[in-house]
């Protein structure tokens, strides 16, 4: 069931200048330690991620955990990454909202 039209221009960020505040905000941590915004999702929670993670490609799913594992180490040494790697990620580029439509489509 999709969202009334009234919650989707609530929560997108180019309407709303809280949500782009947010979106903002978020991005910022995320960059701090190097992770993507698909990288928060637990598969031990839902069996959705875990079947999409299944399906990715190997190299795709081996970056995802390169990539968790430097954030908890990072956030260990109560670190972050330098300046000049934090320009260069990308928090907000998925690589699992495809595979999860594609498996709720097919399960």
């Amino acid at each position: 069931m999709a969202a009334p039209s009234w919650i989707q221009s609530l929560l997108n960020h180019r309407k709303n200048v809280l949500a782009s505040m947010h979106m903002k905000c978020v991005s910022t941590r995320l960059r701090k330690y190097g992770l993507r915004f698909d990288d928060l999702f637990d598969p031990m929670e839902d069996m959705d991620i875990k079947e999409a993670l299944r399906r990715l490609p190997r190299e795709v799913v081996d970056a995802r955990h390169q990539r968790l594992l430097r954030a908890m180490d990072l956030s260990m040494k109560h670190q972050y990454l330098p300046d000049d790697l934090q320009a260069k990620q990308t928090p907000f580029r998925s690589y699992l909202h495809d595979m999860i439509s594609l498996v709720n489509q097919n399960p």
